[in-house]
């Protein structure tokens, strides 16, 4: 696989997806320990992560929209949260 450096985010952008990123490993994490006893939770926590994952979806495909990064049919993008780099994985 080849990773490439196809662009950069500014900061307030890096942030908004490393805050979705880490909302959706929370519910993950949340849906994985919840027991059938708690249903009601489940489809709660369930819905919040079919919104997120929409968010977090909008927010790569408005950033290669705005940025015109580089992609490939069976790759994708990646971000260095440390600098908002973007790599992407071919």
């Amino acid at each position: 696989m080849a990773v490439k450096l196809v662009g950069y985010v500014t900061p307030e952008e890096k942030l908004q997806i490393q805050r979705l990123h880490e909302r959706k490993n929370g519910l993950t994490e949340l849906a994985k320990s919840l027991t059938a006893d708690n249903s009601e939770l489940y489809e709660k926590v369930v819905e919040d992560m079919g919104h997120t994952i929409t968010k977090f979806q909008q927010w790569w495909n408005e950033m290669a929209e705005k940025y015109q990064w580089e992609s490939s049919p069976n790759g994708h993008w990646e971000i260095n949260f440390n600098n908002g780099e973007i790599y992407l994985h071919s």
